[in-house]
């Protein structure tokens, strides 16, 4: 009887499992085509035509997803509905909605000038915002006044606020493209936009016009709007943002990780109902009060009170507790949640204060997310899990939370705290897309001084850029290269100051090369009148002057600058200089060599900065409520006049290249000041003061006698010039310090009696 059963149970076990084999086969195959048919197909090895392939339409497994994706779009605030899901652009790629052939030459920006004012009298309205983006554009390098040489075209037309009920939204836009001169169809055009769409729905390709295949630069703009490598996402900003670069980040020194009050932290506004509500109506379950504080409020919009709920009196009562800037300051993350839209202000608000984001808004494209490693600066959690924060924000360890509330500052600094930045970072993301341009590496473009200030065209190799020699573990080449600039021109002869200038340079054993850069009305002085230079190789460039220059006698070299000799031209990037190191010398310096290659040994440990000798201060004066110049022996200094001082090459490239002209008119027209602009543009690139090196005792700055720097104007000039460069710059870049390079045992623990650089303590020497 046992064994019956068994035989019963191995027989049924059995059948089932042919039925399972033979019946699954039967599923596998299509009913729209003969299995006979895909068998020869299979052994053929060939494709099936997509005619005969299977139909998905209406399947199960189309329809879950379809589902899912709802139930997705319904978890983040953003359902998807029937009216959203038109087409909104061209699936457009550089390659085929760009014209690259205007790029070629020189990568220029053109702005439609203002429409005409209409028969009322009016013109078309311009929110503040938009005003500051067109104002940075035309005082940048970027702008042009010339369509046919144009790279991109802005457009005219605020396009910022495109909601219906904004009183910055502007109408007729369709047909204000089409009278544009240039517009074919937004071909190289792009197009800035911070707000898209209205109640309720809010859809974020709701622009009220057709872009076609001009590049959107976007906030709030989601995984399915962004075209990748055409668009590009920019952060949300607000009506007070400043035009150049505003306030510095919050974070004032290096004491990381700093033990905050609150690990957690958000203030705002809760919406009681439609998109963006579900997060924000959550958020109370995560509030204790102790080290996570999340209160929102419903007092916004003109009927709140008609729509609030049970919990608004007490939520308004626990809101009106905390101050927001208090929080900021206080908290180690600060929860940035979606709103109506998927960006928020509270994204760059906790960037300038070194508040860690933390993102709940799924979807979302962070700003520049296509060059800026966020990883780096901001966590991620997702609005349908969000009891899962506070586990997430205690897991970070101390070392990560360092790192990030660092990089929070560099990105801020760098990309973030103006709208000139958001603007000029915009362009280059497109200009790195250009077929011919070099591209930056996301080390460039994740660390200081950022892609802005780091010029790809200056070298092949990251390795020739000053503030990225260290972190390669690599050092400066060797020598240097002295520059003198001559602006005076006294006779040459055995006993003036430039010919013992050019002396003491040939004696150092660092030199490679003198330049002299001959500015002077005095014609060029004969060859023979030159020192001997112990086979360093002289060069003489004549800059223009009232006498024409007689280049055949000034040496190997000769060069003549038509027009009148610009002081900024003494920091062109000539092709004579090719070491690393630049020493830049006035006629007048009094130095000896040991003062020389002292100097030069410093610099190779600080290739980044300027070091020198003479020293400058600024200082705040508040009964003037401007910016003060003082040559006066002080404690501290932030100015190492480029008289006598050492720094790297690459800085004359981005003074010729980068610096806005508006910086370099001011020195034409003042004809001084440009060693200071040059220390403002070196601060403003490391965020460190120079480096002043210890100097004889009785050493003087320059020698008495006929001199510009003698006139009594020349003071106030350089005081004017330095409150003119910081409102260009948008804040003052000079740094104070009180450190000075003593040649002592400097990097020689020796005795006494072996010093390196003993010239430097003779008095009067």
């Amino acid at each position: 009887m046992q064994a019956k059963k068994r035989y019963i149970l191995v027989f049924v076990s059995c059948a089932f499992l042919a039925y399972a084999y033979f019946g699954g086969y039967r599923l596998k195959v299509s009913p729209l085509r003969p299995r006979r048919a895909q068998h020869e197909s299979a052994k053929d090895g060939g494709v099936q035509p997509h005619e005969q392939l299977p139909s998905f339409i209406g399947s199960p497994e189309l329809q879950e997803l379809k589902l899912l994706q709802g139930n997705q779009s319904k978890s983040t605030g953003n359902p998807i509905k029937k009216h959203q899901v038109t087409p909104r652009k061209p699936d457009c790629r550089m390659e085929t909605c760009f014209d690259f052939t205007r790029c070629y030459d020189r990568f220029l920006v053109y702005i439609y000038p203002p429409e005409p004012l209409n028969s009322l009298g009016a013109a078309p309205p311009t929110s503040a915002n938009y005003q500051k983006i067109l104002t940075a554009i035309q005082e940048s390098r970027y702008h042009t006044n010339d369509p046919s040489a144009a790279c991109l075209f802005v457009l005219g037309i605020d396009t910022l606020d495109r909601d219906s009920l904004s009183e910055d939204y502007v109408r007729n836009v369709p047909s204000r493209l089409a009278r544009l001169p240039y517009w074919n169809n937004g071909r190289n055009h792009i197009i800035f936009n911070l707000y898209s769409g209205t109640w309720p729905d809010y859809a974020e390709n709701s622009l009220g016009f057709d872009a076609g295949e001009a590049i959107l630069a976007k906030a709030s703009m989601g995984v399915l709007q962004l075209r990748h490598g055409f668009d590009v996402s920019i952060p949300l900003f607000h009506k007070q943002f400043p035009l150049r670069a505003g306030a510095t980040g919050s974070v004032q020194s290096n004491n990381f990780p700093a033990n905050k009050k609150y690990l957690l932290a958000f203030k705002g506004k809760r919406y009681v109902h439609g998109i963006g509500s579900e997060t924000r109506n959550s958020l109370f379950h995560l509030h204790n009060g102790r080290d996570m504080v999340l209160v929102t409020t419903c007092r916004h919009g003109k009927s709140w009170r008609e729509l609030q709920d049970n919990r608004c009196d007490e939520d308004n009562r626990e809101y009106d507790r905390y101050d927001y800037e208090t929080l900021l300051q206080n908290s180690t993350f600060c929860l940035v949640p979606r709103g109506r839209r998927l960006g928020s202000f509270r994204f760059l608000e906790a960037l300038q204060a070194g508040c860690i984001p933390v993102l709940l808004s799924n979807a979302w494209v962070l700003p520049f997310e296509s060059k800026i490693d966020w990883k780096q600066a901001a966590i991620w959690a997702d609005e349908r899990l969000l009891l899962q924060v506070p586990d997430i924000v205690r897991s970070i360890s101390a070392e990560r939370i360092f790192a990030l509330r660092q990089q929070t500052q560099v990105l801020w600094e760098r990309y973030f705290g103006s709208i000139e930045k958001i603007v000029f970072t915009t362009f280059e993301i497109i200009r790195e897309r250009l077929p011919d341009y070099p591209v930056r590496s996301s080390l460039v473009w994740n660390s200081s001084p950022g892609a802005l200030l780091t010029l790809p065209t200056f070298a092949d190799s990251s390795r020739y850029m000053p503030f990225l020699l260290n972190s390669m573990g690599a050092e400066p080449r060797h020598n240097y290269t002295a520059v003198i600039y001559v602006q005076i021109g006294a006779a040459l002869g055995p006993n003036a100051a430039l010919y013992k200038l050019v002396r003491t340079i040939t004696k150092s054993q660092f030199v490679e090369r003198i330049l002299v850069l001959w500015a002077a009305d005095r014609p060029l002085p004969l060859k023979k009148r030159w020192p001997p230079t112990n086979h360093i190789p002289l060069h003489v460039i004549s800059l223009g002057g009232s006498q024409k220059p007689r280049s055949h006698e000034a040496g190997p070299t000769s060069q003549t600058t038509e027009g009148r000799p610009s002081i900024s031209q003494r920091f062109l990037p000539y092709e004579e200089i090719q070491t690393d190191a630049v020493l830049s010398l006035d006629e007048d310096a009094i130095l000896n060599t040991d003062e020389l290659d002292f100097a030069y040994t410093v610099w190779r440990d600080f290739p980044e900065r300027i070091v020198g000798y003479p020293a400058r201060a600024h200082f705040w004066d508040d009964s003037k409520n401007a910016w003060g110049y003082t040559s006066k022996w002080t404690n501290y200094y932030s100015i190492v006049l480029t008289g006598a001082a050492f720094y790297h090459r690459y800085y004359n490239y981005l003074y010729t290249n980068w610096l806005s002209l508006l910086l370099l008119k001011t020195v034409q027209q003042s004809s001084n000041c440009e060693d200071i602009l040059m220390n403002l543009l070196v601060s403003h690139v490391t965020r460190k003061p120079p480096i002043k090196v210890t100097q004889r005792k009785g050493y003087k700055d320059r020698e008495t006698g006929r001199s510009p720097w003698n006139d009594p104007d020349h003071f106030i000039q350089r005081q004017s010039c330095l409150n003119t460069f910081a409102a260009v710059f948008g804040y003052m870049p000079l740094i104070r310090s009180n450190l000075r390079m003593d040649p002592m045992l400097y990097r020689d623990p020796v005795s006494n009696l072996r010093k390196k650089y003993r010239q430097i303590e003779l008095v009067g020497s």
